[in-house]
């Protein structure tokens, strides 16, 4: 499927593990199917579940009749909202003027969207549930529907009662003087974009195994999940058992995205129907109810404004966005977090010192949005690529030239943003002109020419960013997010044997993280990589991470944590070292599992032979006191931002209006590379991800509110068959803020690929003088461009 070339790293650091093409250690267990995922869980007496979901988007609940349900052979229990604690998810309030919108585990006195759960089936089988499950009678009174945030159908009722409007957030904030400089900007540009709603389709569904033990009071959980430790105390709130009680296994995910950080009312269902029955009950996701029920993302409507002087230099940017968040806000402030975050990142790498934007987010009959890779940054990134290209086509200015102008320059870092982004390092100008060498772009230039005579159209476009990585305390607060500190730690322990078992509370949805934090473990220690496992245990043997895995963080985050830990065990090591071998442990080294005295014609003991002693050997307590050999540390970096532009060659054919990707081209920075291979198939993952955002991918309502696309035949995904080879070369700027310079990669190439195609489909029809206003760009979108076009001449 894609294919690396003309790659070119600067070392930043000694040649040592850091750095290297290392296979993916957890590929061969993964390969083997030995991988255990929720599904592969069983217990003794388990039964399994299934949920009533609700059919009409908008309705009042007149009654939920089980007796049929009941009565079926298998069955265990039928559960409505009137079975079990009242519980709703929601905690926290992080932006000011965000309403709190709790949302029931199970629908009480309403339905809010299709799909919304109803009641749980419990039966001897998954079989036997399902089929109870078409037997619970719901009557309904059905409501107008809100299909699209801000309007308001005929004969409205309020998605909420407290909210008449259906409006959660409607703030905005300015920087510099905007006002002043559009009213004397000789140029002004404009641009409209919708993003439709989409959705992260991982490989694995949700899914939850919940076991409570009357006796000991204590619940243990099998999720799917991106934030365990996250997860316990909602589970902890909703159901009543004190949180050191309840444990959440850390386990195989296959795929989160995003989708699986937070907590779904569905996971809390089924441990309090554990707790109510006594009994392991287990549910496993369908694909239907995941493209249904499971949170959605992106649904963005945006319109900006650009002002600039008669060289092109950028003026100032005001910028309206609109967010559809679904029927709740999804744990507290989850839907904000796409037009809020699209607003604070809204002017990229440029120098724009004057900016104001405003965000209105609006509750509509459709499931709620959680965060989804590249989570804002999308929606802010091509808006703004596709701008600056309509900006450079009406000024005479070349495209790569006027964002040259424009960009933040390799003197300015640190460079504060008027937003109150530190940018710490990157190589923002060195990415472009990587990107313009990759496409050959004079050469591409000639061929548009030729090839348009022909009647070919293709297009070029370009998509340089910058994207926060690594997050923790101080990036969310620069990004806006307060309240919502970093606790994120790790343990490193070596066993009598001299081998080491890295344990972290940020789980792996398959980034690799197995291999990189056992690179830099291993590095550090100066061991053999096979010497050094990652383990992840569950929420109370793990060291605690409140975020998790998300947002680009665990390669920084969990990668600065096991360093330091590292650090220190290494130096504990050392120091019984020089005991035993009555040398200054100082200047001793350590290199693949040996420590050597150069001082002493280099006399030499091996790391496993320095800790079985230090275990074995009371005296050696006067060296090292606690030869226990396990450390733990806390890590809480400060911001980093990393940094890559994309470039898209396509082909349009005006007849069909299908686009055919020909080309992606990409140069990324995220600081020191722990792993090539690894960062590649981030990097790649994401473009091609970006791919499906840019074309295909777009979950549709009709005007009551019912979702159409509810199989991966409606719901398009990119195959091998859309997907081009990638050439990808990697640049290093390293952080300032972090352990050995690291930076994020994890949603990099899924901000940049939109942008790039978009603009390329722009550029391949700039002669018919249609822009693009929407995402995906599906044939008919394109086709109608073709022939607005066709009007004008």
């Amino acid at each position: 499927m894609a294919a690396v070339t003309g790659t070119s790293v600067r070392p930043t650091a000694p040649p040592g593990l850091i750095g290297t093409r290392v296979n993916r250690v957890e590929d061969a267990r993964l390969l083997a199917g030995r991988g255990r995922y929720v599904a592969d869980v069983t217990l003794p007496r388990i039964k399994h579940a299934a949920f009533v979901r609700a059919w009409p988007s908008h309705a009042r609940i007149l009654s939920i009749d089980t007796t049929r349900a009941r009565t079926l052979p298998g069955v265990v229990a039928a559960l409505t909202a009137a079975d079990l604690p009242p519980a709703t998810l929601v905690d926290g309030n992080w932006i000011p003027g965000l309403a709190k919108t709790p949302q029931p585990v199970l629908a009480r006195d309403k339905v809010r969207f299709v799909g919304e759960a109803v009641a749980i089936v419990v039966a001897t089988s998954r079989y036997v549930a399902e089929d109870a499950a078409e037997l619970v009678e719901v009557d309904y009174e059905q409501l107008p529907a809100v299909d699209h945030a801000g309007r308001r159908p005929s004969g409205h009722v309020p998605i909420l009662d407290e909210l008449p409007d259906d409006l959660i957030y409607d703030r905005g904030e300015s920087f510099g003087n905007p006002d002043l400089m559009f009213r004397d900007a000789p140029h002004v540009f404009v641009k409209d974009l919708a993003l439709a709603r989409s959705m992260a389709a991982p490989l694995e569904c949700r899914g939850t195994v919940a076991s409570y033990d009357p006796a000991a009071g204590s619940l243990d959980v099998w999720c799917s999940t991106q934030s365990p430790h996250l997860l316990r105390r909602r589970l902890s709130a909703a159901s009543g058992v004190a949180e050191h009680r309840v444990r959440v296994m850390m386990h195989d995910v296959g795929g989160g995205f995003g989708q699986k950080i937070a907590a779904h009312p569905e996971e809390l269902a089924i441990a309090l129907a554990s707790c109510a029955l006594g009994i392991p009950v287990k549910w496993i996701e369908d694909r239907r109810e995941n493209l249904m029920a499971a949170p959605h993302a992106r649904g963005q409507r945006v319109h900006l404004k650009l002002a600039t002087d008669d060289d092109g230099r950028f003026l100032a940017l005001r910028a309206r966005i609109v967010g559809d968040a679904g029927a709740y806000s999804f744990n507290a402030a989850s839907a904000l977090i796409e037009p809020y975050i699209t607003a604070r990142v809204m002017t990229g790498v440029y120098r724009i010192d004057h900016y104001g934007y405003h965000v209105a987010a609006g509750l509509t009959n459709k499931s709620p949005v959680a965060p989804y890779r590249g989570v804002g940054f999308i929606a802010a990134q091509t808006a703004r690529e596709l701008l600056i290209d309509e900006a450079a086509r009406s000024l005479g200015i070349d495209r790569f030239e006027l964002r040259r102008r424009n960009m933040i320059r390799p003197d300015d870092f640190p460079y504060r943003s008027c937003t109150g982004l530190v940018f710490d390092s990157g190589s923002y100008l060195e990415a472009l002109t990587t990107v313009e060498r990759m496409s050959a772009y004079d050469d591409f230039r000639c061929e548009q020419e030729q090839a348009r005579a022909s009647g070919r159209f293709i297009g070029l476009g370009i998509s340089p960013y910058v994207e926060p990585t690594g997050w923790g305390t101080e990036a969310m607060n620069q990004i806006g997010w307060h309240s919502f500190p970093s606790n994120d730690s790790a343990r490193v322990s070596m066993d009598i044997s001299g081998k080491v078992t890295i344990s972290i509370g940020t789980p792996s949805q398959g980034q690799g993280i197995e291999t990189t934090l056992a690179q830099i473990s291993a590095e550090v220690l100066g061991i053999p990589l096979d010497d050094v496992v990652v383990s992840f245990t569950d929420s109370s043997s793990a060291p605690t991470s409140l975020a998790g895995t998300r947002a680009s963080r665990a390669a920084v985050v969990s990668g600065g944590a096991v360093g330091l830990a590292s650090q220190d065990l290494r130096e504990r090591i050392l120091k019984v070292a020089g005991a035993l071998m009555e040398t200054d442990a100082s200047i001793l080294t350590v290199a693949d599992g040996v420590i050597t005295d150069p001082s002493e014609d280099a006399a030499s003991m091996t790391v496993a032979e320095v800790v079985q002693k230090a275990f074995q050997l009371t005296e050696i307590r006067s060296a090292e006191p606690e030869p226990n050999f396990t450390a733990t540390r806390f890590y809480d970096p400060g911001a980093t931002y990393g940094n890559a532009c994309v470039g898209a060659v396509v082909e349009v054919d005006p007849q069909t209006g299908g686009v055919r990707v020909l080309r992606i081209v990409g140069a990324e920075d995220c600081g020191t590379v722990i792993n090539q291979v690894v960062v590649e198939g981030q990097f790649i993952g994401g473009m091609a991800q970006g791919l499906g955002g840019a074309l295909l991918e777009r979950l549709a309502y009709d005007e009551n509110g019912e979702i159409l696309t509810t199989t991966f035949m409606d719901y398009l995904l990119p195959t091998s068959t859309e997907v081009p080879h990638f050439e990808v070369e990697h640049l290093e700027s390293p952080s300032p803020y972090t352990w050995r310079g690291i930076k994020g990669v994890g949603e990099s190439g899924t901000i940049g690929a939109p942008a790039a195609i978009a603009a390329a489909i722009a550029d391949a029809l700039a002669h018919t003088g249609s822009t693009v206003d929407r995402l995906p760009m599906l044939p008919e979108d394109v086709r109608a461009m073709v022939e607005q076009g066709e009007d004008r001449g």
